[in-house]
């Protein structure tokens, strides 16, 4: 039984009714359906007293389809027969992860629905973001359908986002793991931001608490990016997408994605138990092979790990991602490699310190510091962002 219901469900419920008259203007991908499996376009297209008017596709694509990095051309099939005109907010270029005045042009109001995974480099929170600049100061007034964070609201972890290293994959300081639902950020963005002009209204959750993990909601798991197959995969997914930023295959490929990782230099027996012997909380490591069939790594038998959380509450990912970066590279550093090559539109910084906002967290892992000692600098920022975001949030503990 569904103990959640999401913002979509709550507008559905009230059949539209703050939309009524309007040309709506939709951001959504695979995962904007309501707790019925019904997709956001098919039932804003059923309103009779609305006017969908114009669809944005975001990083991935509409219906999911293109893998990360992947360029998505601006008129793809919305896979719904909806008569909209469709945009693509993830093109060959930065300027087109935002939308342009011509897209908005005509539009009454747009809406956001979003599925979210938690952490400040998963891009759609950032969509959202460069939606809010694009809309308000025109005058266009923004809905977001909130969602539950599926790795739940009530941990905060990772360094803060320092000026210089803002990118896609970190476009507003937070921690790594922020905590927050969409609502929440967009109402942080809005507030810290001064973004002025229309006005921003969230259509919260019903029944989320902040202790809740996905699988406590009731609601069914759709993929909102083509490599975040389970809440399993979200949970992980705030450490180990920093594998991203090396030459070590970071389980695209496989049908564990984040949660298994490694490279053919590795030994996976090796690695899993220097790995046990940081003692890392609500987690362990089993030692395996894989062999990716695409990206990084395809077609090589790869030593790594796959890693199974224990205990949820005390299991910090930031934390065991840098862990996973320093002990590979000790094991052997003539092997292990940082990804230089252009990240999501940026050539410098590098890949790893658009992700860990910093360069810090990638000379901690050369100097080959312990996690314990390397992220105890983390604790003032995870701090103060717990204290930044206190007056935004919506939901209870």
């Amino acid at each position: 039984m569904t103990k959640v219901q999401t913002g979509l469900d709550i507008l559905t419920a009230q059949a539209f009714a703050p939309l009524r008259g309007m040309k709506v203007g939709l951001v959504a991908h695979p995962a904007s359906c309501d707790s019925s499996l019904r997709h956001a376009i098919d039932l804003f297209s059923a309103a009779s007293h609305l006017t969908l008017s114009a669809i944005f596709g975001p990083e991935h694509g509409l219906m999911g389809q293109a893998q990360d990095l992947i360029h998505v051309a601006e008129h793809e099939s919305t896979g719904h027969g909806a008569a909209a005109r469709l945009h693509s907010l993830y093109g060959t270029n930065a300027f087109s992860l935002r939308p342009t005045v011509e897209s908005l042009r005509g539009l009454d109001i747009l809406v956001i629905d979003l599925q979210d995974v938690g952490s400040r480099y998963y891009t759609f929170q950032a969509t959202m973001l460069y939606c809010l600049e694009a809309a308000l100061p025109l005058g266009l007034p923004v809905m977001i359908l909130d969602r539950p964070n599926p790795i739940g609201g009530l941990a905060v972890e990772g360094p803060a986002l320092e000026p210089g290293f803002q990118s896609f994959v970190g476009c507003a300081d937070t921690a790594i793991r922020h905590g927050l639902t969409m609502g929440e950020l967009a109402r942080l963005y809005v507030q810290e931001r001064g973004i002025a002009g229309a006005p921003l209204t969230v259509v919260a959750c019903e029944g989320w608490k902040r202790g809740m993990l996905f699988p406590d909601t009731g609601l069914p798991w759709i993929l909102p990016s083509p490599n975040m197959p389970a809440p399993a995969t979200a949970l992980v997914y705030p450490g180990a997408c920093l594998v991203e930023g090396t030459h070590l295959s970071e389980g695209r490929g496989t049908t564990r994605p984040f949660e298994i990782m490694g490279a053919p230099w590795l030994s996976g027996r090796e690695f899993a138990a220097r790995l046990e012997q940081a003692k890392l909380p609500g987690v362990t490591f089993r030692p395996l092979t894989f062999r990716p069939t695409f990206q990084k790594q395809a077609g090589k038998d790869c030593g790594g790990v796959q890693i199974h959380v224990t205990d949820p509450d005390a299991f910090r990912p930031v934390r065991t991602g840098y862990t996973f970066l320093q002990t590979a590279r000790s094991l052997n550093p003539g092997e292990f490699q940082w990804r230089t090559e252009i990240y999501e539109y940026v050539t410098n910084p590098i890949a790893i310190d658009l992700l860990f906002g910093n360069a810090s967290g990638r000379a901690a892992i050369e100097q080959n510091i312990p996690w314990p000692e390397a992220t105890r600098a983390w604790e003032n920022d995870e701090a103060a962002f717990r204290s930044r975001r206190q007056p935004i949030l919506m939901y209870p503990e």
